[in-house]
């Protein structure tokens, strides 16, 4: 998938610099066209004539190109690329990214980029861990530039954590799975749900859940990195959406986000409801906070619009419905009860029996199931990789 790809690689100073060399040589040897550019603090980790020997491209290293006056471009360079990738991303240069610093031709390159920008952190795990490289490398996210997660393991300071830059293996793995998705959902509009409701019993009280929304902000990451214009209906949560083609309509109900998706969804291709939607609300709404007295409160609750049975009777062909089945006993007789009664193309199952599976967690194990009864189980993974399967399985719902 890298064949003819335009890949500007970015090294910094640090240790891991050395790593610099093996993916230089694995991008060239997927017949990727490299060119690098070297921060002056990582020519003490590792020389130019290596990097240039592998990538079979000049080393850039400073805006002077030599003594004739003549100048590296780095505008040129930012319009040259397909994707840029920072690796390793010193704590430093990732401060000065998130900044918009520009001291030397890396940095103004960056600024310069109109590609897809990735970056791979390479630094000691406290480092890693500080406000201030989290808060930058936030900033970085937001701005739709793509993280690829250090690694856990040995340090350069004889510590053991997380702070390794990633292996260059899977790096280009990251490489080719965003140049082969993008083109897969071109032109496809995608509406994604996410995050809990609140349904208020008063001005400070409310019926909720435990979900943070990782999941659905995941999949809405992995629709729009697959080429979908993706609008992603949220309820109350801290997460962040890091790719630019998702809009994010943040909503605090159930009644507020079944509006917000009937609005919607007639114009979309496919729908992913991962929210974990309040089922029941109060009849009645305190105007006022409810005093504690020493009697018993009882509410009454009455049921909230199901957004999911709503948006499948709505369904028309060509449409793709992805519902998600969150269960803990009778898991997949359940979900196929669901998936049917629902009108969904697809649905996730997951149970909280799963260690490190469900609400709050970084992880997911899941089962997809099709409206064929055909159904694949997946290992425990990381949200976004399990975001990634999903989107691939409806990638292979449309072509049915």
């Amino acid at each position: 998938m890298l064949k003819g790809k335009k890949i500007l690689l970015g090294v910094t100073g640090s240790i891991a610099a050395y790593k610099a060399a093996l993916l230089t040589r694995l991008l060239v040897k997927q017949d990727a066209e490299v060119k690098v550019i070297m921060t002056p603090a990582s020519l003490d980790f590792i020389t130019p004539l290596t990097l240039s020997t592998l990538s079979k491209n000049p080393v850039l290293t400073a805006f002077k190109k030599n003594e004739t006056g003549e100048w590296n471009n780095h505008v040129t360079l930012g319009l040259w690329a397909d994707a840029m990738i920072v690796a390793p991303a010193s704590a430093n240069t990732l401060a000065k990214m998130a900044n918009g610093l520009c001291d030397n031709l890396l940095l103004g390159t960056y600024l310069s980029a109109r590609c897809p920008v990735f970056f791979a952190p390479a630094m000691d795990l406290d480092m890693l861990r500080h406000s201030s490289t989290a808060r930058n490398i936030a900033t970085l996210v937001q701005a739709g530039n793509k993280m690829i997660d250090p690694g856990f393991g040995e340090l350069a300071s004889g510590l053991t954590g997380d702070g390794r830059m990633a292996e260059p293996e899977a790096i280009v793995a990251e490489l080719e799975s965003f140049f082969s998705s993008k083109k897969k959902l071109n032109g496809k509009k995608a509406l994604v749900t996410a995050g809990p409701t609140y349904e208020a019993i008063d001005p400070v009280r409310f019926i909720g859940n435990h979900s943070s929304g990782k999941m659905g902000f995941a999949i809405a990451d992995a629709l729009a990195q697959a080429g979908a214009d993706v609008d992603l209906v949220t309820g109350p949560t801290h997460e962040k959406a890091s790719q630019r083609g998702v809009a994010v309509h943040a909503v605090t109900s159930a009644e507020e986000m079944f509006n917000a998706c009937s609005r919607i969804f007639p114009t979309t291709d496919i729908a992913v409801l991962a929210a974990a939607v309040a089922d029941y609300k109060p009849v009645t709404r305190a105007d006022q906070k409810i005093k504690k007295t020493d009697a018993n409160l009882t509410l009454e609750l009455t049921k909230t619009t199901d957004i999911a049975a709503s948006l499948g009777k709505l369904k028309k062909n060509g449409q793709i419905i992805v519902g998600f089945a969150l269960e803990t006993e009778n898991e997949r007789a359940n979900a196929e009860k669901k998936l049917v009664s629902k009108n969904f193309d697809l649905i996730v199952l997951n149970s909280l029996n799963s260690p490190g599976a469900g609400f709050g967690h970084d992880t997911n194990k899941v089962s997809i199931i099709t409206r064929g009864r055909n159904s694949k189980e997946y290992e425990l993974k990381n949200k976004k990789d399990v975001a990634h399967d999903i989107v691939e399985a409806i990638v292979e719902q449309q072509h049915a």
